[in-house]
């Protein structure tokens, strides 16, 4: 782990992590039944994405498949915290904000 004052910085799941969990999550996704699934990371967004998806290039895009809720994918919250500089974190935390706002009017319309 880092020096005092950082945060940790897990390693992501392999492929046959995230394969073993994946009938757990359809499951859940069944049993709730929500208009739009928010991808919060990179992980997360390529589980249910695939793996060329890219966070970077298209968060905030609403991606739908007929007969599946919409998913919407932003950064993993912990990025912005580990941004280098305050004026950074503010413009993430903006983005993030407006990637959220983009999935509640996805859910609410």
């Amino acid at each position: 782990m880092g020096g005092e004052g950082q945060t940790p910085h897990p390693q992501a799941p392999t492929a046959q992590e995230v394969a073993a969990c994946r009938p757990w999550l359809e499951a859940e996704i069944e049993a709730v039944g929500p208009e739009v699934v928010v991808c919060m990371g990179a992980v997360a967004a390529q589980a249910l994405l695939g793996p060329s998806f890219r966070v970077t290039r298209q968060r905030g895009q609403v991606v739908e498949e007929p007969g599946k809720p919409a998913v919407i994918a932003t950064v993993h919250p912990s990025s912005i915290l580990r941004a280098p500089d305050g004026a950074t974190r503010h413009t993430e935390m903006k983005a993030f904000v407006a990637d959220l706002a983009a999935a509640a009017d996805r859910a609410f319309s």
